[in-house]
């Protein structure tokens, strides 16, 4: 259990972070990608980085070896986007990034040989740039249109209670008893804001709060959002009535983006198929093709994408 003590100061301090933190999310989105089970919500996404990870790819292996030291994963800067916590990762000196490593405990020769040395720091921030290119950033839509979904959740419960009652509206994952929020957490441990405030940030990705282990960092927490506010995929059986099998399978197929070739054999058809779908789906205004040289891209719009995610209503009754 994390117990978080707030002051009056701390209350007029917290206050709800605009975006998801980009560097907590890989983290976060690494933990998705090792479960035994997904919720819906996660179906769409799993398949589409599955798609684009390599089995050979060590990235998401290193992610999980340095689970246990979040803290220096994810930089305080990370707030001001991806590239200022990607700096802080580069300018991490490299006997602190050594110091943390042994924290770890044992580790895979591998992991030593990458991130050992003076180019240990700007090494790790490229292979957490990868990782946030492959399973955060090609979602960035859904995510961002989840996380304000939640944003406007938590504003109401602001304006309908006050802090205490943005607090309250935490549960299940928190408690909030009037001076301290008990954060439900594998480590048992209390810490105690002294008049920094709190900084609440939305996770598209987490399935439990999740805060820096320091207590000298800026005192944050990670909350997943509800489920409820997540994009959900349509249901596969209104997708078929409206579009037909095919050309749904094509629409859902192109949303990582794929050329003519590549979606045939995502869907089991012919490339003269697929051509004649894209073309319809492009007329609709769900699909949009761009050139890059002789080879033509094809990806979901905006609509396209909402209508896969579910934001669409494909039927009534």
């Amino acid at each position: 259990m994390l117990r978080i003590h707030f002051t009056t100061d701390d209350l007029v301090r917290t206050t709800v972070a605009p975006t998801a933190d980009p560097l907590w999310e890989v983290v976060l989105a690494g933990g998705r990608l090792r479960d035994r089970v997904h919720p819906p919500a996660f179906h769409g996404w799993l398949t589409a980085v599955r798609d684009r990870l390599d089995h050979h790819d060590p990235a998401p292996r290193l992610l999980h070896v340095l689970a246990p030291v979040p803290d220096l994963l994810t930089p305080p800067e990370s707030a001001d986007g991806l590239e200022a916590g990607l700096a802080a990762l580069r300018a991490t000196p490299p006997h602190r990034l050594a110091a943390e490593l042994e924290r770890v405990g044992p580790l895979p020769a591998w992991v030593g040989q990458l991130l050992g040395g003076p180019r240990g720091p700007a090494a790790l921030a490229e292979v957490l740039r990868h990782l946030h290119a492959v399973l955060v950033e090609p979602h960035a839509e859904v995510i961002g249109e989840s996380v304000n979904a939640d944003r406007a959740r938590r504003a109401r419960d602001l304006v309908d209670g006050g802090v205490p009652g943005l607090l309250a509206g935490l549960r299940p994952h928190a408690r909030w008893d009037g001076a301290v929020l008990e954060v439900d957490s594998p480590h048992d441990r209390d810490l105690r804001l002294r008049g920094r405030g709190l900084r609440l940030v939305p996770s598209y990705f987490g399935h439990r709060p999740a805060a820096p282990a320091d207590p000298d960092l800026p005192p944050v927490l990670v909350y997943p959002i509800s489920d409820a506010d997540r994009w959900t995929g349509a249901e596969p059986g209104g997708l078929d009535d409206l579009l037909g099998p095919t050309r749904r399978a094509v629409l859902e197929c192109a949303r990582t983006g794929a050329g003519t070739t590549e979606l045939a054999r995502r869907v089991g058809t012919s490339p003269a198929s697929v051509s004649r779908h894209t073309g319809v789906l492009r007329g609709a205004g769900l699909l949009r093709t761009t050139r890059h040289g002789t080879r033509a891209v094809h990806s979901l719009t905006t609509l396209g994408e909402a209508l896969v995610a579910g934001r669409v209503p494909v039927a009534e009754g």
